[in-house]
């Protein structure tokens, strides 16, 4: 049997539950200063298949994700290139972002995050 993106391991649950009290300064801004009030759902640290993804749009099948240095060594890119295609078979659009990007220009993020919600809602009707 195929497994949807909506099928949660429930071992990741009490993980995601620590992750959405313990976000990182960039998360928080993210959330508290523009993803919390977006007029479309959006849910933070949310178990999208084996994942704890740091931001989902169901809706817009949307996966946003910001990362910090760790990401940037060679196994962090080969994790997150896994972790992406893996997504993606969902049919899921995966957004990354640096945390320095969210530290330094904050608005074009959330200007990018829009603009794509916007798109992927438009495309999926």
């Amino acid at each position: 049997m195929e497994k949807s993106a909506n099928q949660k391991d429930r071992k990741l649950l009490n993980l995601a539950k620590i992750l959405r009290r313990k976000l990182t300064p960039q998360e928080r801004r993210l959330w508290y200063d523009f993803l919390r009030t977006y007029p479309i759902k959006i849910y933070k640290q949310r178990i999208v298949s084996n994942y704890i993804v740091d931001f989902y749009c169901h809706k817009a099948k949307l996966v946003i994700e910001l990362d910090g240095s760790q990401h940037y060594s060679t196994d962090g890119k080969q994790n997150d290139e896994f972790r992406t295609k893996n997504l993606e078979q969902y049919g899921l659009c995966v957004l990354r972002f640096s945390n320095l990007e969210v530290n330094r220009n904050f608005k074009g993020v959330c200007l990018m995050i829009d603009k794509t919600i916007k798109e992927r809602i438009q495309h999926n009707n």
